[in-house]
């Protein structure tokens, strides 16, 4: 499957901005920016992560929501 044929694995429409490197339940790996919003205010926010647009989207959302202070990792390959 193509990265933009891909959808959210939460609510299976949105397009995925984000992939947990290390999920508890492998049926959800990949998260729309909504979805992962929702993690971090939850205070669920995933730790491990591959952004998938190329652009640090994630790693704005949880400097911008986030107050825990957990060390989080950018996966780089």
């Amino acid at each position: 499957m193509g990265a933009h044929s891909r959808k959210c694995d939460w609510c299976g429409s949105g397009t995925p901005i984000v992939r947990d490197m290390e999920p508890l339940n492998s049926a959800y790996q990949y998260w729309c920016v909504e979805c992962a919003r929702a993690l971090i205010i939850k205070g669920d926010p995933i730790e491990v992560y591959r952004e998938l647009e190329g652009e640090p989207i994630y790693g704005r959302l949880l400097d911008e929501l986030c107050t825990l202070k957990r060390f989080y990792s950018f996966a780089t390959a």
